[in-house]
């Protein structure tokens, strides 16, 4: 039986066919740059205080000082306005006539009003927008439409992000054998569509709990049609392009995306208007169906030769290229596609201390870049300057980012390539804390410096982790790698939030976190330049601990060979 690559060589590798793949494959990303991030624009809480009502009978002085000074960073009280009322039409001055630090305080039972400086609405600000509409009427205006995203409520903005996340969970969850059973190319438009669908939805969103849960299903469909396209192109593709596909092309697109993010956001400042014009590049995607298609070796998989065959040959009229008269042999086809293989479960990826250590440090090792790459992208907007030129540096920064990690792993060694980029994004988000205040640009450098360093590492940890795990179990390994990614972008949120009670505490965390994940890569074994393992006795071995050699590794020592993974020392 022929591989399959040997058999569609004829094709060429960066053939007319095979550049409309990878771009137009790459270009389905981008809509997954505005859906990831775009919750730094919607869910972002401009300045406010507590709203006074119109018709209360107040001087422009008690105004003023209806929010204690020493709320003001956090202003979700007020001094009772009754109060302010009779001192008002007694004629009496705040902070002359009387102490305003023995005043009677109270919540903002009127809702808050939200500087427009910067955006002119978002879902926090929704409150505002409602109560206009509401101040002279009977009811209450806090009893209507109120998605009270301040205040005691301010952690529901967080939760949010958090719960987009867990759709992108449950998405990996079924994303793969959604596209093993209905085939790769109707997976990705399908979900293409409910990303788009329910992000059309949100626009109509009547309170927090409907936009939560839409976004919890734009979740869903974002990472199963970024897996689809992904698992497309690496079938599609040969060798030598699907290398550069999957660690340049995916991931610059995707920045590319990310980019045209604060671009949309700084021309369109309702939240509604720019959710409705980041859902148009979705649509247009649909016209890719036409272009893009399926997998020939899912339907070769499926018995479907004739259909993969019609796709081999549209391909070579399309590169210019005289197909064979036979491309697959179905009798041989078939024999490969009968073939018993041995199962094995997630119950094998800590069946050995060995490969159980690899899982648990390679859990460790996603699940905090998770949180360093999401946390540092979801807190631009608390970095001083202009939101949206610090957003759009952040996307930017992704680009070197990428090209570094492509050519660190053509020519460096893994481990050594990851801590290094581990350790040059931890420190600098540590010495964050350390820049004066007046340097704020300083600061803002310091954290862009932290965002390229963990996204070097997060592009390469891919490859790394397919590496180190054997073929038998290396989908489980990735995928169960993965999922800590999911979760650690659940978390990330609330790393973002812990900055409203210490500016600095997510740097110092994220910092901290990413330093030790540095620490604890080196102990991982170095597969630069090695062959891929087939099962687990041929992993290569944790740094730093002692084993017992198998009866199969003694008797290859004897016979003077030399197993593909020879063990490694147990030390640096």
């Amino acid at each position: 039986m022929q591989d399959y690559d040997e058999v569609t060589a004829f094709l060429g590798e960066w053939g007319p066919f095979q550049r409309l793949i990878f771009f137009l494959l790459s270009a389905s990303i981008i809509p997954n740059g505005f859906n990831g991030l775009s919750s730094v624009f919607f869910t972002a809480t401009p300045e406010h205080h507590c709203r006074v009502p119109d018709t209360a009978n107040l001087s422009s002085a008690w105004r003023n000082h209806s929010v204690p000074m020493r709320l003001q960073g956090r202003p979700c009280r007020r001094y009772r306005l009754a109060m302010m009322v009779n001192f008002s039409e007694l004629g009496l001055e705040p902070g002359r006539d009387v102490d305003l630090e023995q005043l009677e305080q109270e919540g903002c039972l009127d809702g808050w009003e939200f500087s427009q400086d910067i955006y002119l609405s978002t879902i926090v600000t929704e409150v505002a927008e409602h109560l206009k509409h509401f101040e002279k009427e009977v009811i209450h205006p806090s009893l209507l439409f109120q998605w009270n995203l301040v205040c005691e409520d301010d952690w529901k903005a967080p939760l949010t992000i958090s719960l987009f996340f867990v759709g992108v969970l449950m998405g990996s969850f079924i994303s793969g054998q959604l596209s093993d059973r209905f085939g790769r190319k109707n997976v990705l438009f399908v979900t293409m569509g409910m990303q788009t669908g329910f992000s059309f939805l949100q626009i109509f969103s009547k309170n927090f709990e409907m936009f939560t849960v839409l976004f919890f299903l734009v979740g869903m469909g974002q990472i199963s049609n970024y897996v689809a396209a992904f698992v497309l192109g690496t079938e599609i593709l040969g060798k030598s392009v699907r290398i550069i596909f999957s660690t340049l092309g995916v991931c610059i697109f995707y920045a590319f995306g990310y980019m045209l993010l604060p671009l949309f956001a700084y021309f369109i400042r309702d939240w509604r208007m720019l959710l409705l014009a980041l859902t148009v590049p979705g649509v247009l995607c649909a016209a890719l169906w036409w272009f893009i298609p399926e997998s020939p070796r899912w339907l070769i998989s499926q018995g479907r030769f004739q259909e993969a065959e019609v796709i081999i040959r549209r391909a070579a009229k399309t590169n210019g290229i005289i197909a064979p008269s036979t491309i697959f042999d179905s009798s041989e086809l078939q024999d490969l596609s009968s073939k018993k293989q041995q199962s094995h479960s997630i119950l094998d990826l800590i069946r050995t201390r060995n490969i159980r250590m690899i899982t648990v440090m390679s859990i460790i090792l996603w699940l905090t870049i998770s949180v360093g790459y999401f946390g540092l992208s979801l807190d631009t907007p608390n970095l001083h300057g202009d939101v949206y030129l610090n957003c759009f540096l952040s996307a930017v920064v992704e680009v070197p980012a990428y090209v570094l990690a492509w050519l660190l792993l053509r020519h460096l060694p893994r481990r050594y390539s990851m801590a290094t980029a581990l350790f040059l994004g931890g420190s600098v988000l540590l010495f964050v804390q350390l820049v004066p205040p007046e340097l704020y640009y300083l600061a803002t450098v310091l954290v862009m410096v932290g965002k390229f360093g963990v996204t070097a590492a997060f592009s390469m940890v891919y490859v790394y982790t397919a590496e180190l795990y054997p073929t038998v179990v290396r989908n489980m390994g990735v995928g169960v790698s993965s999922t800590a990614s999911r979760l650690g972008s659940i978390l990330s949120p609330y790393f973002v939030y812990l900055g409203a009670y210490d500016r600095f505490l997510p740097y110092i965390l994220m910092g901290s976190l990413t330093i030790l994940t540095a620490i604890l890569t080196l102990f991982l074994p170095e597969t630069f330049g090695t062959p891929l393992p087939d099962t687990i006795d041929q992993m290569l071995r944790v740094k730093g601990i002692k084993y017992r050699q198998t009866p199969s590794h003694t008797r290859m020592l004897k016979d003077g060979e030399e197993s593909p993974t020879v063990l490694k020392s147990t030390s640096f």
